[in-house]
């Protein structure tokens, strides 16, 4: 007997009228019309069952701080850092912890599965780390939390930069991260990727660096990460995160740039709500929109997706967790209005995601881990229209959260 059998579902790609078998936690059918006996049926009544919501990028040891100690009056990523940098000496573990935890249900309730957080390791103390380590414990059973070593500071412009961040994957850190474009000068940043790609070759990690996040066109230290991707045979292991800089770049230069990534299997994380937040800031009108070049990367063969980055934290006053307003504003700034756009929006916070956080067993499939989201809409382009009530969430086959269907109740008839 199959512990769940879920029938009459839309899938992402299209299909509909599907039914899926799970038994001990992984889908064992995906097929129209199944019919077995299963201690638990639900008919989705051709509503959209989708695998989890995945966030490639995110800030948990920041997440929920804003306004304390005061809020980001300019709006920019610098003040951003410095507001990040006033907060640091008055942080405690348990607030971390806490706050981590509660952005965490509100994840689940969204759908939102898998999470790759970057923790600030430019405190000697690891406290962020000691704290989010904690948590990727506690929530394991629900959310595939990731960490990435992320020297704030930059790694060659603060003391012991290189150190702290090697401790913190001494304690179990998964991932090597970096910010070039915050190092004293081109060269350091230069320098920073090259040296941080090297810890990562030599032990074995995945890289996932802050990478151009500035208005700057000069600022081409994406370059470098591919390169060095290249060099060390990190190919599929690489990531850079924002990309905003190529916004602004020489047409021509990127014609040279995006091959390059592609070579390199680099892959790439725009942030479409902070990018358009935190970027232009310094332009009068025409103002330009900071995100990376999204539909370019996809068509040269980037792995792209969609990062949620910040909630209610130093840099965004704004956020809930729910990566399909992520889609939305990314399907607006990359003016991906085609039905081909807006499904590829859809996969950046969901398969794209999953791939370039290297999730194993993701996915509607056999033999696939019984993880997905029933969501109120019913196809791809209404849940992004939308962004429906997620009816019901499950993890490994059990079921971790539900909410009721969303309904107006119109109180006078303007069609009679």
């Amino acid at each position: 007997m199959l512990d769940l059998l879920i029938t009459h579902a839309a899938l992402p790609d299209g299909r509909r009228d599907i039914s899926v078998a799970v038994q001990g936690g992984r889908i064992v059918e995906v097929a129209p019309g199944l019919a077995a006996p299963a201690h638990e049926t639900l008919d989705a009544g051709g509503r959209l069952l989708a695998p989890p919501f995945c966030d490639p990028h995110f800030h948990m040891d920041s997440v929920l701080t804003y306004g304390n100690p005061r809020v980001n009056e300019s709006g920019t990523l610098l003040e951003g850092i410095a507001l990040w940098g006033e907060l640091k000496p008055s942080l405690k573990h348990e607030d971390i912890l806490q706050r981590a935890l509660r952005y965490c249900e509100m994840a689940v309730a969204k759908g939102l599965l898998a999470i790759r957080s970057h923790v600030d390791t430019s405190d000697p103390s690891l406290l962020a780390v000691d704290a989010l380590l904690e948590v990727k414990r506690k929530v394991a059973a629900v959310i595939d939390l990731q960490l990435v070593a992320f020297p704030q500071d930059g790694v060659l412009r603060s003391p012991g930069g290189a150190e702290n961040l090697e401790r913190a994957l001494d304690k179990g850190v998964d991932i090597v991260g970096g910010i070039p474009h915050f190092e004293r000068t081109m060269a350091e940043g230069a320098a920073s990727v090259k040296l941080l790609c090297e810890i990562a070759a030599e032990r074995g990690k995945l890289v996932d660096m802050h990478c151009d996040e500035t208005d700057d066109p000069m600022s081409r230290h994406i370059e470098t990460l591919a390169f060095e991707a290249q060099r060390l045979g990190l190919q599929g292991r690489v990531t850079g995160s924002h990309c905003t800089s190529m916004h602004s770049m020489d047409n021509y230069y990127v014609s040279k740039l995006l091959p390059l990534i592609a070579e390199s299997g680099v892959s790439v994380i725009a942030n479409p709500l902070i990018n358009i937040t935190l970027q232009g800031r310094h332009d009068t009108y025409p103002k330009r929109r900071g995100m990376t070049r999204v539909p370019e990367l996809m068509n040269a063969g980037v792995t792209v997706a969609f990062g949620h980055d910040c909630v209610m934290d130093p840099w965004y006053a704004m956020g809930s967790g729910d990566m399909l307003d992520v889609a939305h504003m990314g399907l607006h700034v990359a003016q991906m209005t085609s039905v081909k756009g807006i499904r590829a929006c859809f996969d950046a916070v969901t398969v794209n995601a999953a791939k370039v956080m290297h999730l194993d067993g993701y996915g509607i499939a056999p033999g696939r881990e019984a993880s997905f989201v029933l969501l109120q809409a019913d196809d791809v382009v209404e849940a992004i229209r939308l962004r429906p009530t997620r009816l019901k969430v499950w993890k490994r086959g059990q079921l971790v959260a539900e909410t009721p269907e969303s309904s107006a109740r119109l109180h006078v008839s303007l069609r009679a």
